[in-house]
C-alpha cells in the first residue's frame, strides 16, 4: 500500500469513526488511540527504510546529530521498538505535514459544533 493511499484510508477511517461515536465522551480514548496511530505510522516508515543506507539518509534529512543518526540507522531492534526511538526525529508536526489526520483534532472540531 502506498503512502498516499494509506493517508486517504486513514482519513476515511478517522472521519467515519469519530462521526459515528461523536455523541460519546471519549476524549481520553481518542488521545490514546492517536498515540498508537502515530507510533504505527512511524513503524511503517521504519519498515519502508529497509536498508541501513536508506535509514541513514532519511534520518540525516530529519536533521539529527551525526552520532544519533549512526546509532539509530544501525539499530537491530524490531520496527515497533524503533518507532519509539523515532519519536524524537519523526515528530507529530512532521507526521501532520505528511498529510496524516489526528483523531483528537478532528474530534474536537466535530464536538465544538
Amino acid at each position: 500500500m502506498g503512502n498516499d493511499y494509506r493517508i486517504q484510508k486513514l482519513k476515511e477511517f478517522v472521519r467515519g469513526w469519530i462521526n459515528y461515536f461523536s455523541e460519546a465522551e471519549m476524549k481520553k480514548l481518542v488521545g490514546e488511540t492517536d498515540e498508537w496511530l502515530r507510533r504505527r505510522i512511524r513503524a511503517i516508515y521504519w519498515k519502508q527504510w529497509k536498508k541501513v543506507k536508506t535509514r541513514y539518509r532519511m534520518l540525516k534529512a530529519l536533521k539529527l546529530p551525526e552520532g544519533k543518526v549512526h546509532e539509530m540507522a544501525n539499530c537491530r531492534k524490531g520496527c515497533w521498538r524503533a518507532a519509539k526511538m523515532l519519536n524524537g526525529a519523526l515528530t507529530n508536526k512532521i507526521i501532520a505535514r505528511l498529510g496524516y489526520i489526528t483523531m483528537s483534532d478532528y474530534y474536537l472540531k466535530i464536538c465544538e459544533n
